[in-house]
């Protein structure tokens, strides 16, 4: 981050809107919980004036130097956005839209559209340093505009028509802003329109009004409580104070929606660091995030006074931070695998969502327990530093710079890097991380979607649950925002295995939709927070017979990757795609096949027979034991961002992106039966390294087959299996599908099981190598010790998690 070392400055405010929380230690341990200060201290300083400026302090910063060089760029790109929103703005008497891109003013997405643009106009009216500060013209301009909106568009007496979103959520959040910032030029009477229009359509955060037997959830449920509490003070209502800090804990249903509980279905957080919303769809990097920043905000807004967050299970989403965000957030990016249909926003690619996470653990940070915030501000410090490629100032606004500042500033707070393995079973994702690189699998299964289209978004989403592997590079932090969704073949992504017939767009209708294989596998177990055996089934959607059964396993420098049981009937090739690189605009990166170096030149493409080992310059080395028949082709592809993304207010260019790939695969044939592969994956290894590798084999591949997958790496002393029956396989035997792990270090052994298919209810595992008793081990597994001990494993009502056990020999 370029933000300097000077001090923040003590007029910033930001920086200090929660220091009115108290944040007290239970008797009962070190838990952290949040109480409410005193009634009498409360009095004080809970007057709806004092709340009002805080949250207009929320969106303008409150009071900075705009001299301060940490701050000018901001302020200049805040200038030019909302300069350029001015000099378009339609002031005239017979208008008919407020921006000429955004009629018929009466179409929900315009008109929701538009109230985010005012508010970004008011945000800039109130800020120093800006061309349109303190404006009397602007100020009237927007009064009107509001006015307008209202009375054309946006009133109670209107029915809701199309996206339900735009009625409940995004207008009436984006005029509570705009009526914060204006509040002393607002006429009485206007104000009253507005809070009658908000309590039309955004009365609670308990119900959609649309559908009021259905209950809001996580991100939208957050969402709604910020309006209502920005309602109630703008309003002077206390009761809407109360209703908008109760919405949080869901009091009105007893807490069966709270966003400080653990859902052990549907939306919300799961205590392995899933996050799922929209019931089956894993969304930690844009619903969880808004959920995070809802939540944060509300934190921030009600400190210190008599509606303050007082719930003890608030350490629900303090233990978020770490459990659920920190393993998808590499360097400051937000991963993928975790962001739903928001793959397909061109205005919101990964930094962005990565952007937005940074600034809600910082805002959360400001009022958290110590304990809590000082190891946050050390990975924030972390990510802002080793992210100079799309820096987190050219995405913040005023009050989050100040809040990165200080972080920055703070000679105590170390810049810290999170390494280690991760499986959410509860949301079919696995993240396997390494100092420098990071590695993300997206699976998919009956109980998790494959993807989520709708609304003209997310168009060419297909394969994008099917296994997909997400290699980040800390030195190529453009791989997936450099235009890669629009440009590349959406029928090669990285570690899918596909039938290759022609797709139809997705989610051209309105409403969102998912689709869920029926698999029952998808994956895996980890073993002391390193080693990962993860595993899916395929059963290839409607209209193809395609099934294969693939895995993945996860070890300190290297990725193996195997599949088998490949059959489909359908007269059409599939192919398994080892990668598929982003190369930029122009890249050029050498490719040496088995050491020899091959063409640079677009659409240059050779089938290799016998392949033993590849090397990509920038990204890592390939390795095939045994040799395979490689498939190798450099592109030039050309797509827009409308091409995957129509949305009303999230569609994309019709401008050409272009961008140069290197794509290496595996061709199956036509209608292949019981086909396989196997490959290795070494990010970073230079060619030197990967020729090494081929030829040393560290890692040993014992099985391939229908019954079993599995490893051996002896100089860690670990083996990993993943059963797809009962069988045996690296003289480890399973009593049904399984992923196993076993690592032998000294004379102990540490053993991780887990159940990826959620089909069995005891599991027993015999062992090759003695034991005589358990030093440690979840209440869900026993020891029968021996020459060949057994454990025995409860899996049932796991929901696919891993359980563990140390042995000694």
């Amino acid at each position: 981050m370029n933000l300097s070392r000077r001090t923040l400055l003590a007029a910033s405010s930001a920086t200090a809107v929660t220091a009115t929380t108290t944040l007290l230690t239970s008797a009962g341990g070190a838990q952290a919980r949040p109480v409410a200060v005193a009634s009498a201290g409360a009095a004080a300083t809970a007057d709806f004036d004092t709340l009002l400026q805080r949250a207009e302090t929320l969106l303008t910063g409150g009071g900075f130097d705009p001299a301060d060089a940490d701050f000018t760029a901001a302020v200049a790109a805040l200038d030019a956005t909302a300069t350029g929103l001015w000099d378009t703005l339609d002031r005239g008497a017979g208008r008919t839209a407020l921006w000429p891109d955004l009629a018929p003013l009466t179409d929900p997405g315009n008109f929701g559209q538009s109230y985010t643009r005012l508010r970004t106009l008011a945000t800039a009216w109130a800020t120093e340093g800006t061309s349109l500060t303190g404006s009397i013209q602007v100020a009237d301009a927007l009064v009107a505009a509001l006015r307008f909106s209202h009375d054309i568009a946006y009133n109670p007496a209107k029915p809701e028509t199309g996206n339900w979103w735009f009625w409940e959520i995004g207008a009436p959040r984006a005029l509570m802003d705009c009526a914060v910032i204006l509040r002393d030029r607002l006429p009485a009477a206007d104000l009253t329109d507005y809070l009658a229009v908000v309590d039309r359509f955004c009365p609670d955060a308990d119900r959609r009004t649309n559908s009021p037997t259905l209950s809001e959830t996580g991100a939208n449920r957050t969402d709604k409580a910020v309006i209502v509490a920005l309602r109630g003070l703008l309003g002077r209502d206390a009761a809407k104070l109360l209703s908008a800090r109760d919405a949080l804990s869901d009091v009105r249903d007893l807490g069966r929606n709270s966003l400080f509980r653990y859902a052990t279905s549907g939306d919300g957080f799961y205590q392995d660091g899933s996050f799922v919303q929209h019931d089956v769809v894993a969304y930690t990097g844009t619903y969880g995030v808004v959920l995070l920043s809802g939540t944060a905000y509300l934190l921030a807004l009600l400190a210190g006074s008599e509606w303050a967050v007082a719930d003890p299970e608030v350490s629900v989403v303090y233990e978020a931070v770490e459990r659920t965000f920190t393993p998808v957030i590499f360097d400051g990016l937000m991963m993928d695998s975790v962001r739903g249909r928001a793959i397909s926003r061109q205005a919101a690619g990964d930094h962005r969502d990565g952007a937005a996470a940074v600034a809600a653990i910082l805002l959360l940070a400001s009022g958290a327990p110590a304990e809590y915030a000082k190891r946050w501000r050390a990975l924030v410090k972390g990510w802002l530093t080793r992210n100079r490629t799309t820096p987190f100032e050219t995405f913040a606004n005023l009050p989050q710079l100040a809040l990165a500042k200080a972080a920055l500033n703070d000679r105590t707070v170390p810049a810290e890097r999170t390494t280690g393995s991760l499986v959410f079973a509860d949301m079919d994702r696995v993240v396997h991380r390494r100092p420098g690189w990071a590695c993300a699998l997206s699976l998919s299964s009956k109980r998790i979607s494959a993807y989520e289209a709708g609304n003209g978004e997310n168009l060419h989403g297909w394969y994008t649950g099917d296994g997909m592997t997400y290699l980040y590079d800390g030195d190529d932090l453009r791989q997936y925002n450099d235009g890669f969704w629009p440009t590349v073949d959406p029928y090669r992504l990285p570690g899918t295995t596909v039938d290759t017939r022609q797709r139809t767009d997705l989610g051209t209708s309105a409403g969102t939709s998912t689709y869920r294989p029926s698999n029952a596998v998808a994956g895996g177990a980890v073993l002391d927070g390193r080693y990962v055996a993860a595993a899916m089934e395929v059963i290839g959607a409607q209209g193809t017979t395609l099934r294969a059964r693939k895995s993945w396993f996860l070890l300190d420098n290297a990725l193996i990757a195997l599949g088998v049981g490949i059959t489909a009937r359908d007269g059409r090739r599939v192919e398994t795609i080892v990668e598929n690189r982003n190369l930029g605009a122009d890249g050029g990166h050498r490719l040496l096949i088995d050491g020899v170096r091959q063409p640079v030149d677009q659409g240059w493409t050779h089938e290799f027979d016998g392949a033993r080992w590849a090397h990509t310059d920038g990204v890592g080395g390939y390795v095939f034991p045994g040799g395979t028949t490689l498939h190798a082709l450099r592109e030039q592809r050309t797509g827009t961002w409308r091409d995957i993304n129509s949305g009303s207010d999230t569609g994309g260019s019709a401008d050409p992106v272009t961008r140069r790939y290197l794509t290496l695969w595996v061709d199956h044939g036509s209608s292949p039966t019981d086909a396989h592969y196997a490959y290795v994956l070494l990010p970073g290894a230079s060619a030197a390294a990967t020729a090494a590798w081929s030829r040393s084999r560290p890692v040993r591949i014992v099985a391939n087959d229908t019954t079993a997958q599995a490893v051996e790496v002896r100089r860690a002393g670990l083996t990993a299996v993943n059963f797809w029956g009962a069988g045996t396989a690296a003289g480890i035997t399973a009593s049904g599908p399984a992923s196993v792990l076993v690592r032998r270090h000294g004379a102990r052994m540490s053993v991780a099981v887990a159940d990826p298919g959620r089909t069995l209810t005891t599991l027993s595992v015999e062992l090759p190598f003695h034991a005589r008793s358990v030093v440690d081990a979840d209440d869900t597994v026993s020891l029968v010790p021996g020459r060949r001990p057994v454990l025995t494993v409860t899996v049932g009502g796991s929901r696919g998690h891993t359980h563990r056990a140390e042995l000694i020999q």
